[in-house]
């Protein structure tokens, strides 16, 4: 509409600003608050203002299938997506959080070529298969032998890393075969509620809960976690829906390839990060790898996954995001 162009360009700069900026925002938090329980906190509470409002706006009531599709994407997405992240952030600097996540549609490829039948839809083109090869490969150099490039990443934190990646990829695949409402507001709401819930089950059995001292939060993490509720999960949602009704899906994915650039620079201005030869190799690596594998992916007469139906889909984002469609 004529009279809403002019947010555009700001809805643009909340997707790619507010999401490469959550990697830093979830490193901050949890320097006084337990990973798994910040990323419970964050997700019920958004959730639950997304699930009324989409209420108040007139959606109905979910059915027992519906959360319980919800609940299977919330625990890939955000239990094992998000909270994978928030815990390797305790040993990973969080840009190089951002560049391993980036390679979520490298994995959303594999998946379909040789993951479960479920999911599965065929080999891809050859192009594709050499932009996994490639983005396989900056995996390798970034957490390769110490003496190349430079210091290598913690290997415990880069494989939580890749498994939480590959846990959001699955997640997204599967998400275009489970039934879930037809409102993206009210499905990232479920989602939000049964993944967060499902994170604060696992921050009580590993024994968070019991180290959680909120006397002894700083205002740092506060406002970290305040930040991560109101502007990374609800208001860059809001953002992202609204482009996809107004811009092509293919300008609005391009977010993809910024949101890792926005945190490296992030960290590194504002948390001292070190950028390294190691790093810009294999960050620059992997980004071409995103940037083929995404580009080459779209058919002339298709629309890419996450624009399909607003369903999360093979699109990068942050683990700390959901996918719109169904979320966020």
């Amino acid at each position: 509409m004529p009279e809403r162009r002019w947010l555009i360009p700001l809805a643009f700069a909340a997707i790619y600003v507010i999401w490469g900026s959550t990697y830093l925002a979830i490193r901050f938090a949890i320097e006084t608050l337990q990973p798994f329980f910040m990323a419970g906190v964050r997700f019920v509470v958004a959730g639950t203002l997304l699930y009324i409002w989409a209420r108040v706006r007139g959606e109905e009531r979910p059915s027992a299938v519906q959360w319980r599709a919800a609940a299977i994407l919330g625990g890939l997405l955000l239990l094992g997506g998000n909270g994978l992240v928030s815990w390797a952030e305790l040993r990973v600097d969080s840009g190089l959080a951002a560049l391993l996540v980036s390679t979520v549609p490298l994995f959303v490829v594999l998946l379909e070529w040789i993951g479960p039948r479920a999911v599965r839809i065929g080999p891809p083109k050859r192009l594709v298969a050499a932009g996994i090869f490639a983005g396989l490969s900056g995996i390798v150099i970034l957490v390769g032998p110490g003496e190349l490039l430079g210091e290598r990443v913690d290997l415990i934190g880069a494989g939580a890393l890749v498994l939480a990646s590959l846990l959001w990829s699955f997640g997204s695949t599967l998400s275009r075969k489970l039934p879930l409402p037809s409102s993206p507001a009210l499905g990232t709401a479920m989602q939000m509620l049964a993944g967060g819930s499902l994170l604060l089950l696992v921050s009580s059995l590993t024994g968070e809960l019991a180290r959680v001292d909120l006397g002894a939060v700083s205002q740092k993490s506060a406002l970290a976690l305040a930040y991560l509720i109101v502007f990374g999960a609800i208001l860059a949602y809001t953002a992202y829906v609204f482009l996809l009704r107004h811009v092509a899906v293919a300008k609005v994915a391009t977010y993809a390839y910024v949101n890792p650039i926005v945190a490296l620079l992030l960290g590194w201005g504002m948390a001292g990060e070190t950028l390294n030869g190691r790093t810009l190799l294999a960050g620059a690596i992997i980004l071409g790898a995103v940037i083929l594998i995404t580009t080459q992916r779209r058919a002339p007469k298709a629309q890419p996954s996450e624009g399909e139906q607003l369903v999360a889909s093979a699109e990068t984002r942050e683990p700390g995001t959901l996918c719109p469609a169904n979320e966020s």
